[in-house]
């Protein structure tokens, strides 16, 4: 076991540890916020983006490092063979590099916006009128939001909640000394803007409030002063047992119970702004947090203000300095037609987000709401959009007398609350509800419609994804959908359900890859069907697009095809837990990510090629979680003509030199260059082509 002095190596042989290759590409994501490229202000949303990926990655990832090395301190991960206190002591290790990096972009990213019009100031840059007109603003909107206190025994030290911002002083009065606490409001804007001026000027609220906020406690003198916020351990264990015991067999009030929790858990990770060795030995005692997780911040703990500049300044000038909008596309075919339904019973349809609009699925629902001949309809919920024009289409169908059924996942992290809220809408519009399947997450993207004839006749029509039936974030993700009225995927859908309400994960499928028992399994033969082919001197050749690769079973499985000689391209987006292009193990695999305007959310496994070609679409990315603990789909994409489509946006993925990154045989990622200077930007050809 490595010594407290050295470095614990998160690399072992070919294989990656799982939170190494996270960072690398929040990294990735931390480049596009550098990338002059990039239009300013979306620079200054990846720069957003990047702070609450590691806000999340701190409350679940290691909070489930945390929780596990509490329950198993000699387990060790299957790859890398660590433990998770180790691997707990080297990310911990290499976080403050994260956040020199970041505040390195900052600074930049400040520089530039200011060259731009926009000036993101300091306390100390203001001017003395500005001081005047900011201390006039913070007693006049500021200061009846705050609750200060101080600590004594009448004032007991409150919780620090979840990556809320605090502010801590120590306080003298007379010949006392006590320590003043400070929470910021939720009702608080993030930033103020400066009236007058040639350029937009701004302050952000934390520096407000670090620079003023000793004025909530008048009659103190404030000694020194610092700003903390905690993170807390998000990862929280459920258990239908649990439910069946505690809460009378009522999942969803269980679920509020838990996700209460998170606001109380263990803190995992405390960040600090400005110096107090007094207040430091005060929050670091209250918190019993461990030194190496406490982390000095120069500027700014959240920074999603960033995302909301482009509405606080001219229009003309916000329209430079962001992407040019774009409008999500129907096609011909599906806006001239009549009846969906009878559109898809023609031929089956692909729909891609976020190039083309949710518009024609939210149409299909309707029409089946007010069709007499649509006698069920089901669908799997995973996340919604705040106001959700599917949920509306689903009561309308149960107030139409249709049979709905709605599988909606309470265990989807940071939505639980929101689907909580849809289930009882939709229970109380006639919906039967059910909560997931026993102790595995429902994860897969399914609508089953299900009509009758006059005759007493079955069919089927079916619609399989790869993300959520979000109308919000299918205008960010990039997704593929199919809709389909093929009646062996319709028997099929219909089965699932079926066995989804009775918590059967045997269920037998004639098209469709169910996980957990059968998608792995379709995959790794797949797979060896390559590897024969290779070894007959034929050509195997698999390619997938995914959003992380962790499975280590499918991954020893690549390495078995790659040393057969079998061509892998792989287009990963996040976490990769292997190195391609390693000597007799693993050369003949490529590795690429996109990180880009769009969230890359697709996954697509495509084995061999032309006639022989098989290709699934799938809820499920190659990660153990997805394989072997939820109930996730994969169908294959039967109609060549939209096989041939989704080819081909392989083949111009593969090709991209923008966006993309190359994950080379040490575990670092370098831009791919264009071989003839033509660039290629993937998302950008599809909003222009699709």
């Amino acid at each position: 076991m490595a010594n407290d002095k050295t470095p614990i190596k998160l690399i072992k042989g070919v294989y990656v540890n799982r939170e190494l290759s996270w960072i690398k590409f929040n990294l990735r994501v931390l480049e596009q916020a550098a990338d002059e490229d990039t239009p300013v202000l979306e620079r200054g949303k990846f720069l957003s983006i990047f702070t609450s990926n590691l806000d999340e990655f701190f409350m679940v990832r290691m909070g489930s490092l945390y929780n596990e090395a509490k329950m198993h301190p000699d387990a060790c991960d299957n790859k890398t063979k660590l433990t998770f206190g180790m691997q707990l002591k080297a990310i911990a290790e290499r976080t403050p590099r994260l956040y020199e990096m970041r505040e390195h972009v900052f600074t930049h990213l400040k520089r530039d916006l200011s060259e731009a019009g926009i000036n993101i100031l300091t306390y100390d840059q203001l001017s003395e009128g500005r001081k005047d007109e900011l201390k006039a603003q913070f007693n006049a909107r500021v200061l009846p939001l705050l609750s200060p206190m101080v600590i004594d025994a009448k004032h007991p030290l409150l919780r620090f909640e979840n990556l809320r911002c605090y502010m801590l002083y120590k306080l003298k009065k007379n010949d006392h000394t006590m320590i003043g606490v400070m929470e910021f409001s939720d009702k608080l804007d993030t930033v103020y803007r400066f009236s007058g001026g040639k350029k937009f000027s701004f302050i952000t609220m934390e520096e407000v409030i670090r620079n003023l906020g000793y004025l909530a406690f008048p009659g103190y003198t404030a000694t020194s002063s610092i700003m903390i916020r905690v993170t807390r351990n998000a990862d929280i264990e459920t258990y239908v047992e649990d439910a069946d015991m505690e809460y009378n067999n009522d999942f969803s009030q269980y679920m509020k119970s838990q996700v209460e929790t998170r606001l109380v858990q263990n803190a995992v990770r405390l960040e600090v702004y400005g110096e107090s060795k007094s207040l430091m030995k005060f929050v670091t005692e209250a918190l019993g947090i461990e030194e190496n997780l406490i982390y000095k911040v120069r500027s700014n703990f959240s920074f999603k203000y960033l995302f909301s500049l482009s509405r606080r300044i001219d229009k003309e000038l916000a329209a430079r300095l962001t992407y040019t909008p774009f409008k999500p596309k129907i096609s011909e075919r599906l806006a001239k037609a009549p009846s969906m339904i009878d559109e898809v019973r023609k031929k089956d349809i692909l729909l891609r987000y976020p190039f083309e609009s949710m518009e024609p699925l939210i149409k299909l629902l309707n029409e089946c709401a007010d069709r007499k001949d649509c006698i069920a309809i089901k669908i799997t919920i995973y996340r919604l959009a705040d106001h959700s024009r599917i949920v509306e289409a689903l009561k309308r169908a149960s107030e139409n007398g249709i049979d709905v059924t709605v599988v909606i996942e309470l265990c989807a992290r940071f939505d639980e609350e929101n689907n909580l809220y849809f289930a009882g809408q939709l229970h109380e519009a006639g919906c039967n509800i059910i909560y997931g399947m026993e102790n595995y997450k429902v994860h897969s993207k399914i609508i089953s419609i299900v009509f009758s004839d006059e005759d007493g006749g079955i069919s089927y029509i079916t619609h399989l994804g790869t993300g959520n039936y979000n109308e919000s974030t299918a205008k960010q993700y990039t997704d593929l959908n199919i809709i389909t009225a093929d009646r062996a995927i319709g028997e099929d859908g219909a089965a699932f359900f079926r066995n989804v309400s009775i918590s059967n994960v045997d269920g037998e499928y004639s098209r469709l890859q169910i996980a957990p028992k059968y998608f792995k399994q379709k995959i790794l033969e797949c797979l060896d069907n390559e590897i024969a082919k290779a070894k007959a001197g034929k050509k195997g050749l698999f390619i997938g697009k995914m959003n992380s690769l962790t499975d280590k079973v499918i991954i020893d499985k690549l390495i078995e095809a790659s040393c057969a000689g079998v061509n892998i391209k792989l287009i990963i987006r996040g976490i990769c837990c292997f190195l391609p292009g390693k000597a007799g193990k693993t050369e003949n695999i490529s590795v690429i990510s996109i990180v880009g305007r769009f969230l890359e959310h697709s996954r697509i496994y495509c084995f061999g090629e032309g006639k022989e070609r098989v290709m699934y679409i799938s809820s499920a990315d190659l990660m153990t979680r997805n394989t072997d603990r939820r109930v996730e789909i994969a169908t294959p994409v039967l109609d060549k003509d939209i096989e041939n489509e989704i080819y081909k946006m392989l083949e111009i993925m593969l090709s991209d030199n923008v966006n993309a990154r190359r994950l080379l045989p040490d575990g670092t990622y370098e831009r791919v260059e264009s071989e003839n200077g033509e660039r290629i930007d993937s998302q950008d050809y599809f909003l222009k082509h699709v």
